[in-house]
């Protein structure tokens, strides 16, 4: 999903910073930096919603680069995400003490960071539909923009209280959040769970977002990350069995920088 996002990458190794460049590029507006001070000259004269950085850097490291930012106004909301060794995360850095969003362990498969990084992406671009929203404080979109799989996903990451109105056509399905958790769905005649994955199969379709909306059913019985995780393979299943997708195997690249 191509929005306005912007995100600035940085790595000293040429190959790695490439590659992420390519694989997000579709993503959001990408910028580089190969090392800590240009990326700090660029994020203040420009500054992204999101940074990823790896930590280990000659001259300004990923965490000393970090901490410039977070200590100036302009750049203190910027999201982050440091690519770091298991060793590094585990002796150095921690999710409670240091102040980003994510850490991206290397090595790392292409694919699986730039799903990690693809999720804070649509957090981002939802925030941002938010802040712009409408006088009456609805959320408008069209799933060209973000699918119902993205948006489900960063309305969990937001611990967001809201209903999620879809409409395809004639077809609508009206889903509750509670901090960030699904607790009611319905669609046409269908409740909770099978509500949820009667709508995952949407390809098209607008949706509204309300912050206001709230209710006292509970018609679900997974956690929103299990509602995601059945629908797909129920998905998936029906797909193989009727013949409506082929795959082929797609090579994936291991990174280490």
């Amino acid at each position: 999903m191509a929005n306005n996002v912007k995100l600035l990458l940085v790595d000293d190794n040429p190959m790695v910073l490439g590659m992420l460049r390519d694989a997000l590029t579709p993503l959001a507006i990408v910028s580089t930096a190969s090392d800590g001070a240009d990326a700090l000259l660029k994020a203040v004269e420009d500054v992204p919603d999101l940074l990823v950085s790896d930590y280990r850097m000659p001259g300004m490291d990923g965490r000393q680069l970090v901490e410039k930012l977070k200590s100036r106004p302009a750049t203190a909301g910027i999201a982050v995400v440091l690519v770091a060794t298991k060793v590094d995360i585990a002796e150095k850095l921690s999710m409670h003490e240091y102040p980003v969003d994510d850490f991206l362990e290397k090595p790392f498969f292409l694919k699986d960071a730039t799903h990690r990084i693809k999720r804070l992406i649509d957090k981002i671009a939802l925030e941002k539909m938010a802040k712009s929203t409408a006088s009456d404080g609805v959320v408008r979109g069209n799933l060209s923009q973000m699918n119902v799989i993205d948006l489900v996903q960063s309305l969990e990451m937001g611990r967001k209280s809201c209903s999620l109105t879809m409409l395809d056509g004639k077809d609508k399905c009206e889903m509750f959040f509670q901090e960030g958790q699904v607790v009611h769905a319905v669609y046409g005649s269908l409740t909770g769970d099978a509500a949820v994955f009667k709508v995952l199969r949407w390809t098209g379709g607008n949706f509204q977002i309300n912050f206001e909306a709230k209710t006292s059913q509970q018609t679900t019985t997974l956690n929103t990350q299990g509602l995601l995780m059945e629908g797909l393979r129920l998905l998936d299943e029906s797909n193989r069995d009727s013949g409506e997708t082929q795959r082929a195997e797609e090579e994936d690249v291991l990174l280490d920088s």
